[in-house]
């Protein structure tokens, strides 16, 4: 796989190379916020590895620059800023896995692996329906009739999963593994609470819901009559 790197701090960059580069992958190291979203934008990457503190700017806001640009580039952070607030942050901002300093390189592989295996090729649709709503995930935008609507990423990122799963039942530990990466549960309303303005967003304005709460399991969206 071709993987981008933005990592400022030499040493931790050349060990994390060196090894991705073993594994037999191609890496495109950036040690600033202004090189990496460039390389991010303009290269054909299957993951990108991000730091959150880089010289520049913020990991963050380079994650979101390359979402709001349309690039579905599955990402992961790899930092020492760890706690659960942060870790939200970095999948609200558009992150796909979150690996804290100090870890196992063992992991960071397997964890790009997993990545690199959400090929692009396997579905390639750019539009996705249930009955009046629409996404285009090209430009990660959602229009409920002629309306667009205002998500966040992470919103769009939550509403694209339902309307992948559209007629099936989401759990909530299925979301948190899949939207946020928790592999446990953080014991947060994390789910609901974005669930709840998401609703507010896709069925309040328009008076018949798509996404309908499966007591005692979790969500689902369908265009029931």
């Amino acid at each position: 796989m071709k993987l981008l790197l933005l990592e400022d701090d030499a040493e931790a960059a050349e060990f994390v190379q060196r090894g991705l580069v073993e594994a037999g992958h191609t890496v495109d190291l950036a040690t600033t916020a202004d090189d990496g979203l460039h390389l991010a934008l303009e290269g054909a990457h299957d993951v990108l590895i991000i730091d959150r503190m880089v010289p520049g700017g913020d990991g963050l806001a380079v994650v979101r620059a390359v979402r709001e640009a349309g690039k579905a580039t599955p990402v992961i952070f790899l930092t020492a800023v760890g706690g659960v607030r942060d870790r939200v942050e970095g999948f609200e901002s558009g992150g796909d896995d979150y690996l804290v300093k100090p870890y196992a390189f063992s992991e960071l592989l397997a964890r790009v692996q997993a990545l690199g295996r959400r090929s692009p090729t396997i579905d390639l649709r750019t539009t996705l329906e249930v009955g009046d709503l629409s996404l285009d995930l090209a430009g990660r935008t959602a229009r409920r009739e002629t309306t667009r609507l205002d998500l966040t990423p992470q919103e769009f990122k939550l509403l694209e999963y339902l309307v992948r799963h559209s007629g099936q039942v989401v759990t909530r530990a299925m979301l948190l593994d899949k939207i946020w990466g928790f592999h446990f549960d953080p014991r947060t309303n994390l789910v609901d609470a974005h669930m709840s303005r998401l609703r507010a967003k896709v069925d309040r304005p328009f008076g018949r819901e798509l996404i309908h709460t499966v007591r005692g399991a979790g969500y689902m969206i369908d265009d029931r009559a």
